[in-house]
């Protein structure tokens, strides 16, 4: 696990806030965002009621947004940010986009696949492989998902 930087405070802000405003959108506060040489290159937010589509994940949609801003289907040396650690399914997109380093704020403990049920980044048989830090922030992130959860029981 790499420490986390003033850049990466600032991106997870930007994540949190991208994920506040899913929540009041109805989707499940989660959001993502994608760095490459100190840019913003994709952003997204979970958007699966919105589309009805479940692989509308934030991570997904980040990296749509990557690709056709760079123009490029890999995307060496970026960073990216989530709300949430990635799933199975985000996390084999970002291995294969060729990620440099996923940050994490809460964990998932039912579907996480860089930590908590898994941890292909660093999955040796794997061709490619990526840093993970976790935590920055985590307890805002937790606080967005229990409150959202809260509301619809």
């Amino acid at each position: 696990m790499s420490p986390t930087s003033k850049e990466d405070e600032l991106a997870m802000q930007r994540c949190l806030e991208l994920a506040r405003e899913a929540g009041e959108r109805g989707e499940v506060p989660v959001a993502a965002i994608i760095c490459l040489e100190g840019k913003i290159v994709g952003e997204g937010a979970n958007a699966c009621v919105e589309h009805a589509n479940p692989l509308e994940h934030a991570e997904m949609v980040a990296l749509h947004a990557a690709f056709r801003s760079t123009k490029d289907a890999r995307l060496p040396g970026a960073v990216l940010y989530c709300s949430l650690e990635p799933c199975f399914m985000c996390t084999g997109a970002i291995l294969h986009s060729r990620i440099q380093r996923i940050v994490f704020a809460a964990r998932d403990p039912k579907f996480g696949a860089c930590a908590s049920l898994a941890q292909l980044p660093l999955d040796t048989r794997l061709n490619h492989r990526c840093e993970v830090s976790e935590g920055l922030m985590a307890e805002e992130s937790a606080e967005l998902l229990r409150e959202f959860f809260r509301r619809l029981r």
